[in-house]
């Protein structure tokens, strides 16, 4: 499967639970409202990207790399943060559940959790 690399694009609303996630690179992008409740999200990287309003729900994380990624008003139940590429782990939460989510063994010094 080929790579894509997606620069600055606003997701609105946008279901990925019929889709998937086309397997790339993200960076600098925005998912508004978006739904990935069961979704995989193996292998995908995200870089400076916003998550706002989202269900991440269960989502597969296996290798996926957060680099300076912002978690606002999210819904992140029974995550296994710990699947996800170590190298430059970077997350901030802010009023998100993450009830039944997994850090095990990951550093996270300068991770925010607020609310």
């Amino acid at each position: 499967m080929e790579r894509t690399y997606i620069e600055e694009k606003d997701f609105d609303k946008v279901d990925f639970t019929a889709t998937g996630v086309p397997m790339g690179d993200y960076e600098n992008c925005s998912f508004v409202n978006c739904n990935f409740l069961n979704t995989d999200l193996s292998n995908i990287s995200f870089s400076e990207c916003a998550f706002i309003g989202c269900n991440v729900t269960l989502a597969k994380l296996s290798k996926t790399s957060f680099r300076d990624i912002k978690f606002k008003d999210c819904k992140l139940l029974g995550l296994h943060f710990n699947d996800c590429d170590a190298f430059l782990f970077a997350v901030d939460f802010e009023n998100c559940f993450l009830n039944l989510s997994s850090f095990y063994k990951l550093k996270l010094k300068k991770t925010s959790f607020k609310n």
